[in-house]
């Protein structure tokens, strides 16, 4: 069940910023990702700043 969840809109987005739990992060350009990988609120928490710079970053759970 999904409650307040919205899916990811990558079409003002740039980069996705993927943040591992070790503390380091992937930068990714978002064309043709969104078809490979669904961010929900189930496995992490997406922070998404694609209308102020671009950017989408995801924090897989236990790192969010």
């Amino acid at each position: 069940m999904r409650l307040f969840t919205q899916p990811v809109d990558f079409t003002k987005a740039h980069t996705l910023v993927y943040h591992l739990p070790e503390g380091q992060s992937l930068s990714l350009p978002p064309e043709g990702l969104e078809e490979f990988i669904h961010l929900e609120m189930n496995i992490g928490h997406v922070c998404d700043t694609s209308e102020i710079d671009g950017v989408i970053h995801f924090f897989p759970k236990g790192n969010a």
